[in-house]
């Protein structure tokens, strides 16, 4: 057993564990996760209470003067939920359906995540309720810059760095960079990541998570004991991370059979050209029309036939209603939530091998980390070093999972969840509490 993982014997005590009632809650979800952890790993009750609350929730109503000179009132929310094993690190994202539980879920597996491949970041996850698709891009940094100066207590190098997350960008970041530098009187790169290479950010960064999605997955197929090479992959969500994602898969061999995005997808049997798929989006914004392909729908690809299914889109596409149907040997979580509980249970007697979430898309946080680090020290990394030291942590973690699933007999998204809690729970044990 790892040194982290020898844990005092004591009974938890759950007096609202009857609570996680809903199969698409993403906050009963994690909840329901780590609870299952914690009895594993017979987690004292005073570490587990402090474990299950975030630490901080704020929620902010930020008024924004609009171009047609209306004042709107935009909430935002921003949750650190466990900064014990350094600064909290994670994304800002503008959404209507932004809500607290939703922060909050972000944010504990931001937690967890940071603590599976152990980089000294806590969790933290904000949003603000907008519809960033109908506002002007003056509109935004009105409303960047106003929403960054309601929380800015909070951010700094040293407490909580933010980074791009749904509908944010570079440019989000670097309006947040740029109104925390003006408060502090110099500039500070350090304060988020994720922003621009030419402001201080890190070479390999955007195609991070797509890259620790593909290394874990031919860890996957190693371990199972299936070539890569002729591997078939179907990837629902064809942005960032699953674009990424499927073209390091194919230039190892893998064939991409189905890819999706919010128009609906495309199942081709010979194999689709990744990169003529990524030439096609950037002309035509969607994958809508494309003609090298049968036409499928979301759920359709979901249920296809093949050896890894990539969801790397939304929350809570693969539910009990649907688990049953999948034919995928491995599943690797490219997008955060995307299995519910309920659909876990139906997965693990089918005998599919899921690689979780807070380990399968950790490349993000990680090269966040390095991007951090190369702040703060004023040395920059080249793009060959970023994913070098990226594959070693990657690698390192998935073995690390690996060997503590069979060691207690559970799936990787249990053992996931033991090590990371149980390494931020040594870490409260070692600093005891603040009286």
């Amino acid at each position: 057993m790892a040194p982290d993982l020898l844990l005092p014997t004591h009974s938890i005590v759950r007096p609202d564990k009857d609570r996680f009632l809903s199969e698409e809650n993403p906050f009963e979800a994690m909840m329901s996760r780590f609870d299952r952890a914690a009895e594993l790993l017979d987690l004292e009750p005073g570490i587990y209470k402090v474990l299950r609350k975030p630490e901080k929730q704020i929620i902010t109503h930020s008024p924004v003067m609009m171009d047609n000179g209306d004042i709107e009132v935009f909430t935002g929310i921003r949750v650190l939920y466990n900064t014990s094993r350094g600064p909290a690190k994670g994304g800002i994202r503008f959404d209507l359906n932004v809500t607290l539980d939703e922060v909050t879920a972000l944010a504990a597996w931001m937690t967890w995540k940071c603590a599976v491949v152990n980089i000294p970041f806590g969790g933290a996850k904000g949003g603000v309720i907008c519809d960033p698709l109908k506002m002007s891009a003056a509109e935004l940094e009105r409303l960047t810059r106003r929403y960054t100066a309601s929380i800015i207590s909070t951010l700094g190098p040293d407490s909580d760095v933010p980074a791009p997350d749904v509908n944010t960008n570079e440019r989000v970041m670097a309006w947040i960079m740029d109104t925390y530098s003006m408060r502090m009187g110099h500039t500070v790169t350090a304060v988020v990541t994720g922003k621009p290479v030419e402001m201080g950010g890190s070479l390999g960064r955007r195609e991070a998570t797509g890259r620790g999605c593909s290394i874990v997955t031919k860890g996957a197929l190693a371990h199972l004991g299936m070539d890569v090479k002729g591997a078939t992959v179907a990837v629902q969500g064809f942005g960032n991370v699953g674009s990424i994602g499927a073209q390091l898969l194919q230039r190892e061999g893998c064939k991409i059979i189905a890819i999706s995005d919010r128009t609906g997808g495309i199942h081709n049997k010979a194999g689709i050209d990744v990169d003529d798929a990524i030439a096609w989006i950037a002309k035509n914004k969607t994958l809508e029309g494309y003609p090298k392909g049968d036409k499928i729908t979301n759920d359709e690809l979901l249920t296809a036939e093949c050896d890894v299914l990539l969801p790397a889109a939304l929350e809570n596409v693969i539910t009990k209603k649907n688990a049953a149907k999948i034919r995928a040997k491995i599943i690797c979580e490219g997008a955060n939530g995307p299995t519910t509980p309920a659909a876990d249970t139906i997965l693990d007697e089918k005998g599919v091998f899921v690689v979780p979430d807070i380990l399968a898309n950790a490349g993000g946080v990680t090269v966040s980390y390095f991007e951090w680090v190369q702040d703060r020290g004023g040395y920059f990394w080249t793009e060959k070093v970023v994913n070098e030291r990226l594959t070693e942590i990657m690698q390192h973690s998935f073995k690390a999972v690996l060997d503590l699933s069979k060691q207690h007999k559970v799936n990787m998204r249990t053992a996931a969840y033991m090590l990371s809690i149980s390494r931020v729970a040594t870490v409260h044990r070692l600093r005891g509490i603040y009286a």
